[in-house]
């Protein structure tokens, strides 16, 4: 008989005897910040690096062409008709938002949760939530049309003396992503400190150490520091959680406070949450397994961290499902002939091959990872990630366009379909969104460095194992640097 070959990768194994390992491969302190610091500061950037960054670049220059023309030709250029007058730029904006929502959903629960597993993947999340936000920011912006008085969706005094409506959609929308930008970019910024100081002592070069010592705000690692810092991250990921909660339920008032048939309806809240923190893991798992491909990071980000994600994703997708079905059961029950004929349409009319598309990517796509061959085999699930981030833009559209384009009355229905200008920028946002995303990766700390050392065996020998280690050219835990007390 043929003995098995025991992957020493993978730690998907449960063993009710033993904990899990979150780090392979007898990685110490010391092991662990030179394989993160190394990325930004000594390891030699991969081929395919600059590769994907030429092409994510120059999608982002067709982006910007994209926006110059719109805004010198208007928004003409569209594929807007009447009664869509809502298309792509907001299909693309809720689309984003989710996007960007679950990365601080996903950071922020799982840390007041104390799972511990997130430490490998939180910072991937977090600095996925504010590209998302970047990319989502820019469409509100470009759809008003004339972007030069874009400033009028704020609640400052202009020289008409006018003020937006407060009872407007659209201005709770500029009040909650706005909060939400700002609190995300501080939870991010607050978790990297640690880790930038580190970058700043190995660092070789004077502009480096310029640079990440001020982004590093005078750190030392003192106890004090580490007091301040805790608290304060404490706190954010407290703020950020019913913030992130309450975002999203604000984006589905655009649709749900309307009167019109398949929006008005009061699921939306909690449905487009769920679909949130769906479409953010798979997002996550996108960027997340080139990343940890190409800088050697299959220690640190583990199968047993991508199985626990899939596990999410399959029981968000279920919800997901469970919502759709539950629109249509709504529909039946409540009576209304107008939202029968409108969910009966979405299933069945002119853009039944986008509904049908958004049910395949969403609901049957994710049962496949009851399988747990599936759920630990990498090629399988990137490409299962890219179908639920297919699905979820559809889920958008479904929503946008299905509704408009057949409203209460016959005579004023019409199909909208795309022009390329629409298609262009759609892509370019991709761009965007990768092109940060791959600066990130090569300039900045990856993984929590501080947090993943808290959940390895030897911190419970250093200490206290949830207070995070200090000193990054050692193995010595805060708790016991020399000269402390």
């Amino acid at each position: 008989m043929k003995q098995s070959v025991i992957d020493p990768l993978n730690n998907t194994v449960d063993d009710p005897t033993r904990p899990t390992e979150l780090v392979l491969g007898g990685q110490s302190y010391t092991t662990i910040t030179e394989t993160v610091a190394d990325i930004a500061l000594e390891q030699k950037t991969p081929k395919a690096w600059y590769v994907a960054f030429a092409f994510f670049a120059s999608l982002t220059g067709v982006l910007f062409l994209m926006i110059g023309y719109l805004i010198v030709t208007g928004v003409g250029v569209w594929g807007l008709n009447n009664p869509v007058s809502w298309g792509w730029a907001i299909v693309n904006f809720v689309f984003w938002v989710g996007i960007g929502h679950a990365g601080t959903l996903i950071s922020a629960i799982l840390f007041l949760l104390r799972q511990k597993w997130r430490t490998s993947i939180n910072r991937f999340a977090e600095a996925m939530t504010i590209f998302a936000v970047v990319c989502a920011g820019l469409f509100p912006a470009i759809h008003v049309g004339r972007i030069w008085l874009v400033h009028w969706l704020f609640p400052i005094p202009n020289y008409q003396a006018m003020w937006p409506n407060f009872r407007s959609p659209l201005l709770w929308d500029v009040f909650a992503v706005g909060t939400y930008a700002l609190v995300s970019l501080l939870f991010w910024y607050t978790g990297m400190v640690p880790d930038l100081a580190t970058l700043r002592d190995r660092a070789k070069g004077r502009v480096r150490q310029i640079i990440y010592g001020t982004l590093a705000i005078g750190w030392r690692g003192s106890h004090r520091h580490w007091h301040r810092y805790e608290k304060a991250y404490l706190l954010l990921a407290g703020l950020a959680t019913p913030l992130v909660l309450s975002v999203h339920s604000v984006v589905s008032f655009d649709f749900a406070t309307s009167q019109l048939p398949g929006w008005h309806t009061s699921i939306f809240p909690p449905y487009f949450v769920a679909g949130a923190v769906f479409s953010g893991f798979a997002m996550v798992g996108t960027v997340l397994i080139p990343a940890r491909q190409w800088f050697g990071l299959k220690h640190l980000i583990t199968l047993h961290h991508l199985d626990n994600m899939n596990k999410i994703i399959l029981a968000t997708g279920s919800i997901v499902g469970f919502a759709y079905a539950t629109e249509f059961f709504i529909a039946w029950y409540g009576g209304n002939p107008y939202e029968s004929f409108a969910f009966v349409n979405r299933a069945f009319g002119p853009y039944a091959w986008a509904y049908w598309t958004m049910v395949t990517c969403n609901v049957v796509t994710p049962q496949l990872f009851w399988f747990k061959k599936i759920r630990t085999n990498i090629k399988v699930m990137w490409v299962m990630y890219i179908f639920v981030n297919i699905g979820m833009w559809f889920e958008r559209f479904v929503i946008t366009v299905t509704s408009l384009s057949r409203d209460f009355l016959p005579s004023s229905w019409a199909y909208y379909k795309p022009t390329l200008i629409d298609i262009l920028t759609f892509v370019g946002s991709f761009g965007l969104f990768f092109t940060l995303f791959l600066l990130f990766v090569r300039f900045l700390p990856v993984i929590a460095m501080a947090e993943v050392k808290t959940v390895m065996p030897i911190a419970d020998l250093a200490g206290d194992e949830n207070r995070p280690a200090g000193d990054y050219h050692g193995d010595i835990h805060p708790k016991r640097r020399k000269g402390d007390k």
